[in-house]
Formats: C-alpha cells, sequence, structure tokens
C-alpha cells in the first residue's frame, strides 16, 4: 500500500463507530464506543503494514535496529545453527517446570550469562512477561519498589501485583528526585531502615521513548549513601541497550563495568537481535525464585527449539564481533543526523518558535556515545502534520501518543538503523526542516493561503475518496 493510501485508510480509521451502531447488540456497541474514546484521540490501533515492508519507504520506525532481519544476516546464522542441530524438536513439551526443560536452552542460557557477565540466564517468551515474572516473583512482603516514572508498561503491570505495597516513582532521571524519595521510605519503613528488608529500584538503561541514558553510576552512589544497610538493589531493563551499546552490544552495564553491582538485569530479543523472547540475568537465587514464584514462568510453555535457536544465532554474531560495525554504524548515522539537521538553515527559528525541538540533539557531542532513539517535538496539534509528510516523502515514521506516552507529550519517534545510508539521513533530516519552514511561514500568517501544510491537504482530500 502507497504511503497516501496508507495514511487514509489509517485516518479513516479513526472515524466514530458506535453512533451509527444503534441497532447492533449491545456486547459489541460497548466494545464500540470503548473504541471511540481511542478514536476520538486519532489513537485507534488497527491492523497496517508499514510502507518500509513493502519497500516503499525508508525504515526510520521499526525495532530491527541492527538490520539483522531485514538484511538477512541473522536468517544465514539461524540456518546455519539450524544445520548444527538437525534433530531438533519444534516443540518445547510444556513448562520449564515441567516437560519444557531441555539441555539445548539451559546450554544457550549459560552462553549468555557468561556474554553478559553474570551467574545465571532465565529466557521467557517475551519482555513484557520477563518484566512480569521479575515483580510477581522477586519483592517480599516489607520491600518497596522506587522506579523512574518512565519505566515500561510491563514494569507497571508488574508491580501492580507485586507483593511490595510501597511503590514510588521519582522524576525521570532525576538524581536528586531519586536521593529524597528513597530517603522518604527509609525513614518511613521501619523494616527497610533497620536492614530487615529491601528496597528494589527499577530503571532502564535506555528509555524507549526518550532515547535518553539512566545516570546508572550517580543513582548506584546515592543508594549505597542512603541506604547504609546495603539493603538496595537494582532492576535495569536494557531492552534498548541490547546490541546497541556496550562491548559487543552486552549492555550499558557491561560498558560501564557495573555488573557487580546490579542484582537483575533484562534483555530483550525482539529489538536488535530480530528474534523473540527476553532473558533475566541474575544469580542463581534470583534464578531459582523466578523459577518458583513467577506465573509467566510456571503457567506457560517454554520457548521452544526454533525459538531458543534464532536468540542463540544472534548471540553468535554479537560474540564473534560481527555487528561491531553494525553498531558504530548506527552511532556515525544518529551523530551525522543531529550535525545535519541543526545545522540547516531553518532549525534556530523553528526552535525558537517552538516549531521543531529535538532534546537529545542538546550537547550531543559531549557525550561518550548516542543511542538509536532519536524523539522529534513540535506542537502537539502538528504531530500527524510532519508525519504525513514524511510519509509522503517516503520515510516511515510514526507518532507516539498516549497512553504510550502522557497526555500532552507525543512526539515522532525516529529509529536508527544500521542498514540506513547517508543519503537516508541527510533526506530525513531535509524533509523534517522542509516541512519545519512551510510551518514558520504558516504560522506567520504571510503569503500562506492555507493555516494547513500541504502534505495534510493532500491527506485530507484524500480521505474523502476512501
Amino acid at each position: 500500500m502507497a504511503a497516501p493510501a496508507f495514511l487514509a485508510s489509517w485516518i479513516k480509521a479513526q472515524r466514530l463507530k458506535a453512533p451509527r451502531m444503534k441497532d447492533a447488540p449491545t456486547f459489541y456497541r460497548n466494545l464500540e464506543e470503548a473504541l471511540d474514546v481511542r478514536r476520538t484521540d486519532h489513537a485507534m490501533v488497527t491492523r497496517t503494514q508499514s510502507t518500509w515492508k513493502t519497500g516503499e519507504a525508508i525504515d526510520f520506525c521499526s525495532n530491527d535496529l541492527l538490520s539483522l532481519g531485514s538484511t538477512g544476516r541473522l536468517r544465514t546464522e539461524f540456518l546455519e545453527e539450524l544445520a548444527r542441530n538437525p534433530d531438533f524438536p519444534l516443540y518445547a513439551g510444556g513448562s520449564r517446570l515441567m516437560d519444557g526443560n531441555y539441555d539445548y536452552i539451559e546450554k544457550v542460557e549459560q552462553e549468555i550469562a557468561e556474554f553478559h557477565g553474570t551467574e545465571t540466564a532465565l529466557i521467557l517468551n517475551s519482555g513484557y512477561e520477563a518484566n512480569g515474572a521479575i515483580y510477581t516473583a522477586i519483592p517480599r512482603p516489607g520491600d518497596a519498589i522506587v522506579y523512574d516514572e518512565l519505566v515500561h508498561a510491563s514494569t507497571h503491570d508488574g508491580m501492580a501485583h507485586s507483593l511490595a505495597l510501597c511503590k514510588m516513582p521519582f522524576r525521570h532521571n532525576d538524581v536528586d528526585s531519586f536521593r529524597d524519595i528513597l530517603a522518604s521510605i527509609v525513614d518511613s519503613q521501619p523494616l527497610i531502615k533497620d536492614g530487615s528488608r529491601s528496597v528494589l529500584i527499577s530503571v532502564e538503561s535506555i528509555y524507549s521513548m526518550d532515547g535518553d541514558i539512566c545516570p546508572i553510576e550517580e543513582l548506584i552512589e546515592v543508594a549505597k549513601e542512603v541506604c547504609t544497610k546495603g539493603n538496595a538493589v537494582f532492576i535495569v531493563d536494557e531492552a534498548h541497550a541490547t546490541g546497541i551499546i556496550g562491548p559487543n552490544g552486552a549492555g550499558l552495564i557491561c560498558e560501564l563495568g557495573l555488573q557487580n553491582e546490579i542484582a537483575i538485569r533484562l534483555h530483550t530479543f525482539g529489538k536488535a537481535l530480530a528474534s523473540s523472547g527476553a532473558v533475566i540475568l541474575g544469580n542463581q537465587t534470583v534464578r531459582l525464585a523466578l523459577m518458583n514464584f513467577a506465573r509467566s514462568v510456571i503457567y506457560t510453555t517454554a520457548p521452544s527449539f526454533p525459538a531458543v535457536a534464532a536468540i542463540r544465532s544472534a548471540y553468535n554474531l554479537l560474540r564473534s564481533g560481527a555487528t561491531q560495525e553494525y553498531q558504530e554504524k548506527i552511532q556515525h548515522l544518529v551523530k551525522h543526523f543531529l550535525t545535519t539537521i541543526t545545522s540547516n538553515e531553518v532549525w534556530d527559528e523553528a526552535n525558537d518558535m517552538g516549531i521543531l525541538s529535538i532534546p537529545v540533539s542538546d550537547n550531543w557531542e559531549f557525550r561518550d556515545f548516542v543511542t538509536h532513539i532519536v524523539p522529534v517535538w513540535t506542537r502537539q496539534r502538528y504531530n500527524f502534520w510532519l508525519v504525513f509528510h514524511l510519509q509522503l516523502s517516503n520515510i516511515s515514521a510514526f507518532p507516539i501518543d498516549y497512553p504510550v506516552v502522557p497526555k500532552g507529550q507525543s512526539r515522532i519517534r525516529l529509529m536508527f538503523h544500521a542498514a540506513n545510508t547517508e543519503a537516508d539521513v541527510e533526506l530525513l533530516a531535509s524533509s523534517i526542516c522542509e516541512w519545519a519552514k512551510e510551518m514558520i511561514a504558516i504560522e506567520k500568517g504571510g503569503d500562506s493561503k492555507s493555516k494547513i501544510p500541504k502534505a495534510a491537504q493532500q491527506i485530507y482530500a484524500m480521505m474523502a475518496d476512501v
């Protein structure tokens, strides 16, 4: 589906449906009324296929960060791995606690643990299930959880079913706020103050909607100062650092040499590793607690051999250093984009007027590394207009809206990939600035004949024909 038709079809799906269902069964009408709330906010999710998948657009949105999927590199390694195990079963046979355990998955888990510098690893079917397992199985009654306000939805869902009754957020990446919250918990919770219960601190190494990096070293120092009994432990979600940051893509914690400071780490395989599933890293006690208390481990079928073989294939590439050049390519492309867009003649004015903002561009030259996630901010009512412009420029990018981000904080999240080129990045930057220039003219009044940019006019016109 070409970009204009793709967009027009998506917009049509946002039209309210419940008012036209007066004679429909109550059950379905009530569901549509709930869906209409999403449609009202233009947040209705539909079954679509991104235009980059059909070769009609450049991918700046998918999770195939190292491009192991799109280039076929992982497929080749995967088929070789299967060839080395020709009699592999297609099924697991049950839960890990019963008939679903097998030698191959145990071997791969040990390889992963050694790669990340920890004692044990436990593979689960998804990152969502893994976070659920952590927060339902690990906190004990009387423990407290302190978490960054922007942790993933799966972490929130896990915490909602946690045995820890005290759960308090701190402002995103704000070390002072973290200190205040941690100190308040120590002061108000006698069992934590005397060291008989623990504080579990939940953060992400790279935040998925903002692209910024956790100040983990500073947080660790504060935790040691405030929790003098040594009962503060860290849980770090490395989903977006896996394969991207650290030696051979081992993650931020390995990059900083903090393996012994972190109790639990989560790495996922559905992003840079182009597979599926996740792994929880920790010592033997953590692994046993997960296997005995985590419902998403106990009451589900274990990952199958082919799924684990795909994971192993990805780690084979990481371990061999084959993906190092892809990591470096992403670093280069993001830096090239930030340099290109901030040096455009439109940038300063668009930034000053609030039409265009890229928070991660501030002082990026002084950082040791950048991330693959670059959110672009504009006025909230302009988000879709910018997306329309990019899609019509054959650039696949999407807005991130509530409930994924808080209301009033929608943005376009750009994802950079190893297979992108400098020319792709330059087109992206010039397209954004071209749109910003048009919006500057509209806001200033000038000779603009419409208050709606050309790309949006084109899409709105197509809607009538869809």
